[in-house]
């Protein structure tokens, strides 16, 4: 083998290693990746809603422990003792939240603090280790307004951390998808969705040196 060819199959080992690597490390965030929160309305979409309409949450229940949430609980994978950066693509149909006491990251992205609102749906992710929490929906203020969210977010998870997705409408009301908003390849598309909904996408995963 002369050194061009060697040179070429040394260069393509190496790429096959790294995406074999790369892909390795994406598998362990399998728990969170395309994971979806969902708030579909209880109703059917009208073939012409009106703007800034209200609807009623398919969520409500009479229990007020119940009422308009859900609660799913992932283990992530990789080894405990190491942490990983996770890259987050984040995309939706929601309605505006507003929180306080944390740090707001982008437009939408909330790292800790608190809800700051009693009626708007919160869209939380809190994981055990490190111990942190984040919300998806930040704005300045709430209103009856609906939009399509799409942006990425990086957040750090040791291995074996517990991942907990929350969802509280908190009233058993949502501001409908009035607008009929679509999230390019994100499925209902091409089709609207019939309420809000967030979709978590891994993109990146890297071992933190």
């Amino acid at each position: 083998m002369n050194r061009f060819c060697f040179t070429l199959c040394l260069t393509a080992a190496l790429l096959t290693a790294n995406s074999f690597a790369a892909d390795d490390l994406k598998k362990v965030a399998t728990a969170i990746d395309g994971y979806r929160y969902e708030f579909p309305c209880k109703d059917p979409m009208p073939e012409n809603p009106k703007p800034g309409a209200d609807g009623i949450s398919a969520r409500m229940t009479d229990d007020p422990a119940t009422n308009d949430k859900f609660t799913d609980v992932k283990k992530f994978g990789g080894q405990p003792g190491k942490r990983y950066k996770v890259t987050l693509r984040v995309r939706g149909v929601v309605e505006p939240m507003m929180y306080k006491n944390g740090q707001q990251v982008g437009e939408r992205f909330y790292i800790g603090g608190v809800p700051n609102n009693k009626t708007y749906n919160i869209y939380k992710l809190t994981v055990s280790s490190p111990a942190s929490h984040f919300f998806f929906n930040r704005d300045d203020k709430v209103g009856h307004r609906i939009f399509t969210i799409d942006y990425t977010a990086t957040i750090e998870i040791e291995g074996g951390a517990t991942l907990t997705f929350h969802g509280d409408g908190q009233n058993g009301h949502m501001i409908t998808n009035f607008s009929k908003l679509v999230v390019p390849d994100v499925a209902p598309a091409p089709k609207p969705y019939n309420g809000q909904f967030i979709q978590l996408d891994v993109t990146d995963v890297a071992e933190v040196k």
